[in-house]
């Protein structure tokens, strides 16, 4: 089975194909990146839901592939849910990690560190072509508080910054199976796991 994951990030891609390869799935995946001019989506949904599918609609019918898109976004509490649906232009359209990071050190600037509670949330929807009134959504949250600096090597966008006490590190000093078993989007995929075979018999 081939599923096209509506994505430029790399990073994602590690992560579900890692949790498809633990999960049983056998499925090859292939990414925006495989595609010959694939359309370019503005995100102007006001939920991940909506921003999901978005995407999810689009390269479906570019493609005529099975299609996975997430929209993924980090709730901040003490700045009232934001970024949110806009984390990954939070510091502009550029979709600048080290950017976002430091415009959110700034906006979190002299907040004590019980007041730095955060969520990471994510949407994941499963499209088929023509079919989009059956879209597979599932959705995953992972609590954890914002650091004043960063924090290990590894991970992406908001990794270092994220810190979870359960694990007592930060997403980006985890190893990949580490943070695929209690991250937002390592949630939404189990749970896209268990439900894909049922959900694909509808189309048989």
């Amino acid at each position: 089975m081939e599923i096209l994951f509506a994505t430029t990030n790399p990073g994602k891609v590690r992560e579900v194909t890692q949790a498809f390869t633990r999960g049983g799935i056998k499925a090859k995946v292939k990414t925006n990146a495989d595609l010959v001019n694939p359309p370019l989506v503005e995100e102007y949904g006001r939920s991940f839901e909506a921003n999901a599918k978005l995407k999810a609609h689009a390269l479906a019918d570019f493609s005529q592939m099975l299609t996975i898109a997430d929209d993924s976004g980090l709730m901040v509490d003490a700045l009232d849910g934001a970024p949110g649906v806009r984390s990954a232009r939070f510091a502009g359209e550029e979709h600048n990690d080290r950017k976002n990071n430091a415009k959110l050190l700034a906006e979190l600037g002299g907040v004590p560190a019980e007041q730095r509670t955060a969520s990471f949330n994510t949407t994941m929807v499963v499209s088929m072509p023509g079919a989009f009134e059956r879209d597979l959504v599932v959705t995953g949250q992972c609590l954890g508080q914002i650091l004043v600096a960063p924090r290990g090597e590894d991970g992406f966008g908001y990794d270092p910054l994220f810190y979870v006490p359960e694990k007592g590190k930060t997403f980006a000093q985890m190893t990949l199976a580490e943070k695929n078993s209690l991250s937002h989007r390592g949630r939404a995929i189990a749970k896209l796991i268990a439900l894909l075979p049922g959900w694909l018999e509808q189309f048989n």
